[in-house]
């Protein structure tokens, strides 16, 4: 679907015991064949924690916990425009389920030091941020403010 304004779309990195990552691959028309962190698009009246609690739940069927904001991107895909707030959660019990199977296969816990490729930018941008503690994206900052 085309949107004539730019969307907010909210990722979470979903964290397990500090080093594990939950990682789906994707499928259907949406960057197929990617591996990606969950999230989706803000809905009207929802704050950022609550839209990541939502989106993981519905992806995963995992309880997000301790929700807290990660980094600030805005990226461009073909003719959609984002604003992405990022944010990351815990999620220290469960077993990841694809809710979606029609857009994700499946999902997965990775070592940093055993991901999947081929990474989706955004989500390669979260791991950065997660990893360096840096929380702004100033790649993709520096294309709206200029």
């Amino acid at each position: 679907m085309q949107c004539a304004h730019p969307r907010v779309g909210v990722g979470v990195l979903v964290v397990r015991g500090g080093d594990q990552f939950l990682l789906g691959k994707r499928c259907g028309r949406h960057i197929p064949g990617v591996y990606a962190a969950p999230g989706g698009h803000l809905e009207l009246g929802e704050s950022f924690a609550e839209c990541a609690r939502r989106e993981v739940l519905e992806e995963t069927g995992l309880r997000a916990t301790d929700v807290r904001f990660l980094c600030l991107g805005h990226y461009q895909f073909g003719s959609s425009q984002y604003v992405d707030v990022d944010m990351v959660a815990n999620c220290p019990e469960g077993t990841p389920v694809a809710m979606e199977p029609d857009k994700c296969l499946e999902w997965k816990w990775y070592q940093i030091d055993d991901l999947p490729s081929p990474l989706f930018l955004v989500t390669r941008r979260m791991l950065d941020a997660y990893l360096s503690g840096n929380a702004i994206d100033e790649s993709s900052i520096n294309c709206i403010i200029k």
